[in-house]
């Protein structure tokens, strides 16, 4: 599956371009926008650093990987939900936070508040899918920055098996909530990963269909399943804007801060306004605030449509760790790759 390394190193690239004005607002990108790889800034590490969104993407990429090996078996079908491992990803979410796994530099740093609670609930005693908090303020983005590499797993499994709109969206939002279990970043991260499944079937089957007919059937996917459960309804009147017409608007509606809807309206306004990978990620970035987190989930999304030879070699070749991505991103291809086989 090629649309793996499309999307983490989309994501991670995104993350770093972002990483050294985040926090900085839109205006300072107005008067000076960011049009390459730079460092220092913000957290004053070299070019090239990437944050907790990126580690949190990586280790769950491990923990799928390791789920995948330790609960997958060709002769049984099992569903999504029982080959996942929530467990062991938050205990890799925990290595992270407390031992610096899955860093940069083996530390951890740009720690989201509710992350940071969610992993210390866990540590506490709670049971993964339990840990994330419910309250109003526990929508930051957290979550929808990390959820991406469900999407390469769903589809694999599609492939071979029928995975169900609900067993799908089941293991959307328990993947959220380690984090994050407001119905809120719940819905969030269903969108995106509707968004994402319709961009890899259309990568993988070199189908080459055009970027906003997909994103809109990724969309409307979720809304559907969405309106269709109770659960779900009060909710919807939040997300308007991604399903009416966002593209149109200007830029000054756009908001860019830490607010998970937030972050997948830019994400969705950016892929639509531009043409390729790096103009994307670069609107990104220059709508200031939430600058790397923006970035990394919409470079996920632009990795997979416009592909890796898209994504600047110069800016991959900068990556700290760059052989330690490759490493988790080639374990993770090769266990779900060979579902198929």
């Amino acid at each position: 599956m090629k649309s793996i390394r499309n999307g983490v190193f989309g994501h991670i690239v995104g993350d770093a371009l972002g990483l050294p004005v985040q926090f900085f607002p839109r205006e300072d990108r107005e008067r000076e926008p960011v049009d390459d790889m730079i460092g220092y800034g913000s957290f004053d590490l070299p070019p090239g650093s990437w944050s907790d969104d990126g580690s949190l993407t990586l280790a769950t990429i491990d923990g799928l990987t390791k789920s995948f090996k330790e609960n997958y078996d060709e002769n049984e079908e099992k569903n999504l939900n029982e080959i996942i491992d929530y467990e062991m990803i938050m205990e890799n979410f925990s290595r992270w936070l407390n031992e610096g796994e899955f860093t940069p530099y083996d530390f951890a740093y740009d720690i989201g508040g509710a992350t940071m609670d969610g992993i210390r609930r866990y540590d506490g005693g709670c049971e993964a899918i339990m840990s994330g908090g419910i309250g109003e303020r526990d929508n930051g983005n957290g979550s929808l920055m990390r959820i991406l590499p469900l999407a390469f797993l769903i589809y694999s499994l599609s492939q071979k098996y029928q995975i169900s709109m609900e067993d799908r969206m089941e293991a959307v939002h328990k993947l959220s909530s380690l984090t994050h279990r407001h119905i809120r970043s719940q819905i969030s991260c269903g969108i995106y990963v509707n968004i994402a499944l319709e961009f890899i079937e259309n990568f993988e089957n070199d189908k080459g269909r055009d970027l906003e007919g997909l994103i809109d059937n990724g969309i409307k996917n979720s809304m559907r399943y969405y309106m269709e459960d109770p659960s779900f309804k009060d909710e919807l009147h939040h997300f308007i804007r991604v399903y009416i017409d966002i593209q149109s608007l200007p830029k000054d509606e756009i908001k860019s801060g830490g607010y998970t809807i937030s972050s997948l309206e830019a994400s969705i306004w950016c892929l639509l306004n531009n043409y390729n990978y790096k103009d994307t990620v670069l609107e990104a970035v220059n709508l200031g605030y939430d600058t790397d987190t923006t970035a990394c989930i919409v470079g996920g999304l632009a990795g997979i449509y416009y592909g890796y030879e898209e994504i600047p070699e110069d800016w991959i070749n900068q990556l700290a760790k760059l052989d330690y991505i490759n490493e988790i991103v080639d374990e993770f291809t090769d266990c779900i790759s060979s579902i198929n086989k």
